[in-house]
């Protein structure tokens, strides 16, 4: 199954993508796609649903972050081998943990905000993993049990507040806008091979990212179970695995985001993204103004 949220952020409602590519509304079989929603009990009765006898939703309705309730928010670093060479690192004997704040997610095709005071907000194409069940101290051969699917993460970085003011890298990873999940959260039985995605990234139209999740140093049932070892994984957190080369961060010279720029980001069999990037005092602007932000 390919399952949407839809609506107005922070009033999103549960849906899902019929066979020809419509979008149907859940809310009369589901409260949400967060916590009980996403076990597989859950998502086995919703497969025995006729999409089409399902309300069909109106051309333009928004798509919000495929996923709501959302307590942990977990990345990876320098997960791609192609990546790590890329800005010089070697690969990490263990993952690279670390973590994006909740209040960062967005859908889709939201607008990415650079935030006040950034120079340096980059861009990461990732393979994000939704946990679908209480996960604690699991093995990374039975890790996937516990996933209810796959999406697209835009892991939206600031570089200079990562690693050039000291502490973790959580400062340039957790600001407002800054981890668009979606469009789609995809069930696993549509996902032939979770180790062999192709993944890119486009700014403005030109290809930055190309990769594929085959140079993961880690995949995703190891990091499932790896994490499970380091805190209580719930329905509903994200698991987000790493980026492939072409970041802006590893250019020569480097390149940043900038107001007016817009991104395309595309998984095999998970869909796209596109933002629009915007400077924090044109976004406030607008909010001041009344104008639409989305």
């Amino acid at each position: 199954m390919k399952l949407i949220r839809h609506g107005a952020s922070g009033d999103e409602r549960p849906g899902l993508i019929d066979r020809n590519g419509g979008l149907r509304d859940l809310s009369g079989k589901l409260r949400d796609l967060a916590g009980p929603g996403l076990s597989p009990e859950s998502l086995d009765r919703l497969r025995l649903l006729d999409p089409e006898s399902l309300p069909l939703l109106p051309a333009g309705t928004r798509l919000g972050p495929c996923v709501g309730g959302t307590r942990n928010f977990v990345a990876i670093g320098l997960n791609f081998a192609d990546h790590a060479a890329e800005t010089g690192a070697a690969i990490p004997p263990e993952p690279i943990v670390f973590n994006k704040a909740p209040s960062c997610i967005a859908g889709p095709n939201d607008p990415v905000i650079i935030p006040k005071g950034s120079a340096k907000t980059d861009w990461e194409v990732e393979l994000a993993v939704v946990i679908g069940r209480h996960a604690s101290y699991v093995h990374a051969n039975e890790a996937l049990g516990y996933v209810a699917g796959a999406c697209i993460c835009n892991d939206v970085s600031e570089r200079e507040w990562q690693m050039e003011r000291g502490g973790t890298w959580t400062k340039g990873k957790g600001c407002p806008t800054f981890g668009p999940l979606g469009p789609w959260l995809v069930t696993l039985d549509e996902i032939p091979d979770l180790k062999n995605l192709a993944m890119s990234l486009d700014v403005n139209g030109q290809r930055m990212q190309t990769g594929s999740t085959a140079t993961m140093i880690f995949d995703v049932a190891q990091l499932v179970a790896y994490v499970s070892h380091f805190m209580i994984l719930e329905p509903g957190d994200v698991i987000t695995t790493g980026t492939p080369p072409g970041v802006g961060l590893g250019m020569k010279p480097p390149r940043y985001l900038k107001s007016g720029d817009a991104m395309t980001l595309r998984i095999d069999g998970l869909g796209e993204q596109r933002q629009t990037v915007i400077a924090f005092d044109d976004w406030t602007a607008k909010v001041s103004a009344g104008e639409p932000t989305n």
